[in-house]
């Protein structure tokens, strides 16, 4: 492999998983990157009084922080795959976390450590891409919702005039199809805006009640 290709790898690896000092370094730089969409995901949440919050692939803790500060919600729960990101997450959410207002778990979607039924409100903002197993993440998101509860996952499909057919038929193909059968309902492709160019959009669905 060239060295051109060996770095994008490294890189396209570490907006994976981050890990170590580059780890921290990119965890940060998503901060600033994402903060459009990361605004229009919290008010999409529609977030309200003494709920439980999951947010999987939570990076270094900023949409957590900007729940916290609402002072709303009962509880945020931040996962990630990546101890250097939980790390970063756990200094920007410090005094939540003392609070017992915030959580930080490591973990794979595939295997979520929570219990059945814990939350009303499940997000995720740019992490979808790198899902390896689809079913069983929205298995395990179905399983940990409380009926009624919400689910919200950001991403973006294009970028200018290009459109990113991969990720679009991931989505139509795969994704709403497995969470229709799956239990959800209500399942709505929302635009949001442009970030840096990129499109920003959200599929949206509720576990039935």
């Amino acid at each position: 492999m060239e060295l051109k290709g060996k770095v994008k790898k490294f890189i396209d690896n570490q907006y994976k998983t981050p890990k170590g000092l580059v780890g921290t370094y990119i965890g940060e730089k998503m901060v600033w990157q994402h903060k459009p969409e990361t605004l229009w995901t919290i008010e999409l949440l529609n977030l309200q009084p003494g709920e439980s919050v999951l947010e999987l692939g939570c990076g270094s803790g900023y949409a957590m922080k900007l729940i916290l500060e609402k002072n709303v919600v009962k509880e945020v729960v931040g996962l990630d795959l990546s101890p250097a990101v939980i790390r970063s997450a756990a200094i920007r959410n410090k005094k939540a976390l003392k609070h017992k207002k915030a959580k930080l778990m490591q973990g794979d979607l595939k295997s979520l450590p929570c219990e059945d039924e814990h939350f009303e409100k499940v997000f995720s903002i740019h992490t979808i891409y790198f899902w390896d197993e689809l079913s069983a993440a929205i298995t395990e998101i179905f399983r940990v919702l409380k009926p009624g509860g919400d689910c919200t996952i950001t991403f973006c499909n294009g970028k200018n005039e290009e459109k990113w057919e991969g990720i679009n038929s991931m989505i139509d193909d795969q994704l709403i199809p497995l969470m229709k059968g799956k239990g959800f309902s209500d399942v709505a492709l929302v635009k949001g805006p442009d970030s840096r160019e990129f499109h920003t959009v959200a599929v949206s669905v509720k576990k039935k009640l």
